[in-house]
C-alpha cells in the first residue's frame, strides 16, 4: 500500500489537534467511508444553511404533542385521517406520525382537568 500527499486549502486554520484527527481518520479509516461522510456533511451543510434541515424526530414529536390537551388529542384521533394527510404534508415519515399518535393516545385516555 503507497502513500499520497493531500493538500488542502480551509476557510480557517486548523489547531494542532484537528490535524492529527484527520490525519488520524484518513489513516484508519477507508477513502470510500471518507467520501461518503463528507457528502453527508455537504448535504447536511447545505440544507443548514439553506434553512430547510429537518429537525430530529423527538424534537417533531415534542412540537406536536407538548401542550394538546386531553379534547385536543381526543379531537386529533377521531380526525386521524386528516392529522395523517397534514402530518405528510409537513413531510412527516410514518414511523413519526405512528408515534405521535401513541402519544396522542397517551395524552387522549388522562383525566380531563374541568
Amino acid at each position: 500500500m503507497g502513500e499520497f500527499e493531500i493538500n488542502l486549502k480551509l476557510s480557517e486554520t486548523p489547531t494542532s489537534s484537528q490535524i492529527k484527527k484527520l490525519e488520524k481518520y484518513f489513516k484508519e479509516i477507508p477513502l470510500f467511508e471518507i467520501l461518503s461522510g463528507l457528502k453527508f456533511a455537504n448535504n447536511r451543510w447545505i440544507a443548514k444553511d439553506a434553512g430547510i434541515l429537518k429537525v430530529g424526530r423527538k424534537s417533531i414529536l415534542q412540537k406536536e404533542t407538548h401542550s394538546v390537551t386531553t379534547e385536543q388529542a381526543q379531537w386529533r384521533l377521531k380526525n386521524w385521517k386528516m392529522m395523517i394527510a397534514n402530518y405528510r404534508r409537513r413531510g412527516y415519515s410514518y414511523p413519526t406520525i405512528s408515534r405521535i399518535k401513541k402519544l396522542l393516545v397517551q395524552i387522549s385516555k388522562k383525566k380531563s382537568k374541568s
